[in-house]
């Protein structure tokens, strides 16, 4: 299991909470809890088949600024596209 902590100012408020909801309610297999006295969103997931770029846009969409909590765990940095090498 992974687990990852964000902090975003302005995620306790009722209206921001539902709107969160609905944006990652879109990623298969996440699972969170949201501290309202603390502006932190609690992630866990088993099998993460998306990247941290999805879970952050999500809150930049809604322009709230995530800012992660400790290290980014290391199946969570995983691009979905490979980087093309230049070998001219």
């Amino acid at each position: 299991m992974i687990e990852l902590e964000i902090y975003a100012a302005g995620v306790r408020d009722l209206k921001m909470i539902l709107e969160l909801d609905h944006a990652l309610g879109s990623i298969p297999g996440l699972r969170y809890k949201i501290d309202r006295n603390h502006d932190i969103v609690y992630f866990e997931v088993d099998h993460p088949q998306f990247n941290m770029l999805e879970v952050l846009s999500a809150f930049e969409r809604l322009n709230l600024k995530p800012r992660v909590v400790g290290t980014v765990p290391r199946d969570m940095n995983k691009s979905k596209t490979q980087r093309i090498h230049d070998n001219s």
